[in-house]
């Protein structure tokens, strides 16, 4: 059961963003989302499982005037607060253990996939590559879904 659909237009209180490892995708994720969206709004994110921090995470962020500072990867034990009224989903993992967790609870559940860019290769910059296309796709998404179409010019 996915729980009790935010009207459109209506911003929810609080949002997790979930992977597999919080090292990459989720992290950028609230990074971005607490730079894009109200202060008014708790943003969070976790991991199914516990995961290293990811330096070129650190990198792409760094180009957008934005950093993890000391926080490392967390899983949802970690978290203080476990209830949210949406859950934003990176990976198919993190779909699977959310859809699971929320069964009995009025939680929004939303899938948003993205590459894993920890798969690419290649040289430096490549690598640097598939970690900014990461970044850029959740920003679009973040925009997509969250911002009013004034908001959205507002922030290009």
């Amino acid at each position: 059961m996915a729980g009790l659909a935010l009207a459109p237009g209506v911003l929810p209180r609080s949002i997790l963003f979930l992977c597999g490892m919080n090292a990459v995708r989720s992290p950028m994720a609230e990074q971005l989302a607490r730079r894009m969206l109200p202060a008014t709004i708790f943003v969070a994110s976790a991991g199914v499982r516990a995961g290293e921090r990811d330096p070129f995470v650190d990198a792409v962020l760094a180009e957008e005037g934005l950093t993890l500072g000391e926080r490392h990867p967390r899983t949802m034990d970690d978290l203080e607060d476990d209830y949210f009224d949406l859950i934003v989903t990176l990976s198919p993992e993190a779909h699977h253990a959310a859809l699971e967790l929320t069964r009995s609870l009025a939680v929004e559940v939303e899938y948003w996939p993205m590459p894993d860019p920890t798969d690419a290769g290649g040289t430096r910059e490549q690598i640097m590559a598939s970690y900014r296309d990461v970044r850029e796709r959740l920003k679009l998404r973040i925009g997509r879904r969250f911002l009013l179409p004034e908001e959205k010019n507002a922030t290009d």
